[in-house]
């Protein structure tokens, strides 16, 4: 269980004394209701985090809706986006194990997240990992419910596949960026599961070495959408 979730449960809780006390016990429990929401709502279920060399874990849990090339700063990248509706756990994982090098916060729109133009205009988090011979960048994107990013790793930190990292409250989406000679493993429609469910695999006897000049954040993609 994420704390935000006692945080708001314990609040409802409290307008439902109130509301006890001062009016008909019975509008009581539209509060209770909520409480009991928020503290499904903030779960945060252990994983099975695979071991598979070079592989790239999903960071959330959700339906796939986007898998294609497009390019960054005049490069090819892999991209697979992820939808999280409301009755998804929205603890956020690392895809790989590796060093935070960048870390980037941009204010911006709270549309819909299943819209292509959201990885660009939405309220996002745009982190870079580099590991295991390769970069991967993923982005926390709000939707039109999120309202809050949270990251709770720091500049330099190393992090572990399928490690927690942080969360997105309420509906949202998370992008994944990485080299395309990666064999994708899966498609539109998929459900994934943060941690758990293996997105793409590197080769081992991929040739890395072009990416030491990979940009350390994925900004406006031309024709990404």
């Amino acid at each position: 269980m994420v704390r935000d979730g006692y945080y708001y449960a314990l609040a409802m809780v409290l307008v439902a004394v109130l509301l006890g006390w001062l009016t008909p016990p019975i509008l009581a429990v539209v509060p209770i209701l909520l409480a009991c929401f928020f503290l499904w709502f903030f779960r945060d279920p252990e994983r099975l985090i695979p071991a598979t060399p070079g592989a790239i874990v999903s960071p959330g849990d959700g339906k796939v809706t986007s898998v294609g090339l497009v390019n960054i700063e005049g490069r090819p990248w892999n991209r697979i986006s992820i939808f999280l509706s409301v009755f998804n756990v929205h603890v956020n994982r690392s895809p790989i194990s590796g060093t935070i090098r960048n870390i980037e916060y941009r204010k911006g729109k709270f549309a819909n997240a299943m819209g292509a133009a959201s990885a660009e205009h939405n309220e996002q988090n745009v982190v870079t990992v580099e590991g295991e011979g390769q970069v991967v960048i993923f982005k926390q994107i709000a939707g039109l419910l999120a309202r809050r990013i949270v990251f709770t790793k720091k500049l330099g930190e190393t992090v572990a596949r399928g490690e927690r990292v942080g969360l997105i409250k309420f509906g949202s989406r998370v992008d994944v960026l990485f080299a395309p000679e990666a064999t994708v493993q899966v498609k539109i429609g998929d459900t994934v599961h943060g941690g758990s469910s293996v997105l793409a695999v590197v080769p081992a006897t991929s040739d890395r070495s072009a990416r030491t000049d990979t940009p350390q954040y994925a900004g406006p993609v031309p024709g990404g959408h």
